[in-house]
């Protein structure tokens, strides 16, 4: 029998270039709506931003830049961001995207191990940008999107790297520039991990793997999005690719909306009205923020029908609260960086969801609890272990080191402390590294957190161990008060009582006007642990 007698399909490299493609000629009319502070938003087809994206190739190509190398990119979410995005991954190098609210030294640290040679940046992060060059020997010009070079930084000119503006560039670029051409397997992009728990890992994602995500993310028990939704996407573009966000809208024609650096609640508010949002994705901390907006206003926003949470736990009474206020169904989800990022999602219209519970995986994704020994389980249902995870979007290696981050059979440990439920629901209890040894007993700060978190009067909890002489760690109670409302420390504390064991009951109550808060939206346990983590005084 030939080849040919075998029936085979058409070879098809699921490249990430094809996306804008397919939404350039099937959804030319839809596109990208960008904030800009008090004016209006601004708007760009999908079929004008392919043609700048692939003008963004022809740049890079014409500075040096080869298929596989690594640019780096240090901006809000915008338009020109995700123009530049797709210039980047369409001609087969690697985006790899800064965080602007990490310090110069980090940033060049990952810089440093990514090799990248040039930088894109927003022009009012050109100060940062130009710090970050001072310390990354390797960088050799910095192109500024979003804005004048020269409005943008009184510093004097440096000798090395070189600053242009792109836009010039980009009227200069060549007009026959194509994409593709490369195997599916070619990397993408790299984010490194937000380093909360540790020294920051770059993670790097193939086209493969971040287009198997897409379609992972777009099914009807996931994120369900269609060409007539719109959708805000306030998780930033330099966190694990926006959940994946400047993918999917395109792959269905949905009009993505991006918020720049105005993610304040009336601002959110403003841009969701202009742009009729039907579904907000991002952290909880967001969503509280754009909740206290309306509470104080009085007003409505009945465009948005869902808001999909993650990065985060999130409250019971939190949630009841968005709900409320924003007139919507909150979905809570669950992933990592290295999971690209999604890992398990509230399916949107599940009459049973709870803020505790994330959803179960969908297909790709596969869950397995073990002890403490790393042995699965005998029981998968009902009884708490600690998460490991594998599939087509799961990190294999970290950047730059020699071992797999997975064990023999492809498992990756999360670190995270889980149960499952009957139907396949997951709920994170916990991690492993958050856990609390007082009197050779562990105490899980998660459980605290979600009981406390629920009181009316708390707008944030977070609980942390501190060293004890005699029992070795006692937890303390960290709490953000919500505006106006008043509650004492005996009731903070009683709320715990019944529900929780009584010696795991926390020693102290610490109130802070503002909750630290992580460059993820997370709240920064590394800062309260070194802030109100030491023994007191005499003990």
């Amino acid at each position: 029998m030939s080849v040919l007698d075998d029936g085979a399909m058409q070879p098809y490299a699921l490249t990430l270039d094809k996306f804008l493609d397919h939404a350039a000629k099937w959804h030319p009319r839809s596109g990208v709506s960008s904030a800009r502070g008090d004016a209006g938003p601004r708007r760009v087809d999908y079929a004008e931003l392919r043609e700048r994206a692939l003008a963004v190739s022809g740049v890079l190509r014409g500075l040096g830049v080869a298929a596989r190398e690594r640019v780096a990119t240090l901006a809000w979410n915008t338009h020109a961001h995700m123009e530049v995005w797709y210039g980047i991954v369409g001609m087969g190098a690697v985006c790899h995207t800064l965080n602007p609210r990490l310090t110069a030294e980090q940033s060049a640290t990952m810089v440093a191990a990514s090799g990248a040679r040039v930088l894109m940046v927003s022009a009012d992060l050109l100060r940062l940008a130009r710090d970050i060059a001072e310390r990354s020997p390797l960088l050799e010009q910095l192109l500024v999107i979003d804005g004048d070079v020269a409005a943008s930084s009184a510093a004097p000119p440096l000798v090395r790297p070189l600053v242009r503006p792109l836009e010039p560039l980009l009227a200069a670029a060549p007009r026959d520039t194509s994409w593709g051409g490369f195997d599916e397997t070619t990397p993408a992009g790299l984010c490194f991990t937000s380093g909360t728990t540790g020294a920051p890992k770059g993670v790097t994602y193939t086209h493969r793997s971040s287009y198997l995500h897409t379609l992972r993310f777009l099914q009807a028990d996931v994120g369900a999005i269609t060409s007539a939704d719109s959708v805000l996407a306030v998780v930033p573009m330099f966190h694990a690719n926006a959940w994946g966000l400047p993918y999917a809208a395109p792959a269905v024609g949905a009009r993505l909306v991006l918020p720049g650096r105005w993610t304040d609640g009336a601002s959110l508010a403003r841009l969701i009205d202009h742009e009729q949002v039907t579904l907000g994705v991002g952290v909880p901390t967001v969503w509280l923020g754009l909740a206290e907006h309306l509470e104080s206003t009085g007003r409505r926003l009945p465009s948005l029908r869902r808001v999909l949470v993650g990065g985060a736990p999130l409250a019971q009474g939190l949630m009841d609260r968005l709900e409320r206020v924003l007139g919507v169904a909150v979905q809570t989800s669950w992933g990592m960086t290295e999971l690209s990022p999604a890992g398990t999602v509230a399916p949107p219209r599940d009459a049973q969801r709870t803020a505790s519970a994330s959803g179960r995986p969908a297909l790709g994704v596969d869950l397995l609890l073990v002890d403490e020994q790393g042995s699965a389980l005998p029981q998968q249902r009902g009884a708490e272990g600690r998460l490991r995870v594998r599939g087509a979007t799961v990190v294999w290696r970290y950047l730059g080191q020699d071992t797999p981050a997975v064990d023999a059979d492809g498992w990756f440990d999360t670190g995270d402390l889980a149960r499952i439920d009957a139907q396949g629901n997951l709920t994170v209890t916990g991690r492993a590294k958050d856990l609390i040894k007082s009197g050779g007993e562990w105490i899980n700060p998660a459980q605290i957190e979600a009981i406390v978190g629920a009181l009316p009067q708390v707008s944030l909890a977070a609980v942390i161990g501190r060293p004890d002489a005699r029992w070795g760690e006692r937890p303390i109670l960290i709490v953000e008060m919500r505006t106006d409302q008043a509650c004492a420390d005996e009731d903070l504390l009683e709320a715990l009582r019944g529900r929780v064991a009584s010696w795991w009951i926390p020693d102290a109550v610490v109130r802070l006007g503002r909750m630290p808060m992580a460059a993820t939206g997370k709240i920064d346990k590394m800062r309260l642990r070194a802030e109100y983590g030491r023994a007191p005084a005499g003990a």
